[in-house]
């Protein structure tokens, strides 16, 4: 197993640093950690609460806009359930060595765009060229 890399609290990734160093693959892996576990506390206080909130209502008025919040709220974290998926997927492509790289030209991703969507895996250009060959796709 690797040392840890010493990380200061104030640190972000440069464009004037090697691509992926341990300084920003160490970076990238917290941002992840950090997020998945957030993701993760959010969905263990919506059990909770669906848990408790699980009432007879008599108004049918009241009860529809509490199912229909319970819905809405379900489908929030069915969401944030596909993006604790991706964050893991993220996660063991930094074990392979193979994060911060595009999956379709292998070009590095721009640190940016890493940082605004660490999930990412394709640079933007390459992002671009899948929306729009998508668009005329879905518009033929």
């Amino acid at each position: 197993m690797k040392a840890e890399t010493f990380l200061p609290e104030d640190y972000s990734p440069a464009e004037d640093e090697p691509f992926m160093n341990d300084r920003q693959v160490e970076y990238f892996r917290r941002k992840l950690l950090n997020w998945k576990a957030e993701l993760l506390d959010e969905s263990k206080h919506t059990i909770e609460g669906l848990q408790d909130s699980t009432r007879n209502i008599p108004d049918i008025a009241d009860r529809a806009s509490e199912e229909t919040d319970r819905a809405l709220e379900l489908r929030t974290r069915d969401r944030q359930r596909k993006l604790v998926a991706k964050i893991d997927s993220a996660l063991r492509r930094i074990d392979e060595g193979e994060y911060g790289y595009c999956e379709e030209t292998g070009e590095p991703i721009s640190l940016k765009r890493l940082d605004a969507r660490p999930i990412a895996t394709l640079s933007l250009e390459a992002q671009e060229r899948h929306e729009r060959r998508e668009k005329v796709h879905r518009d033929t």
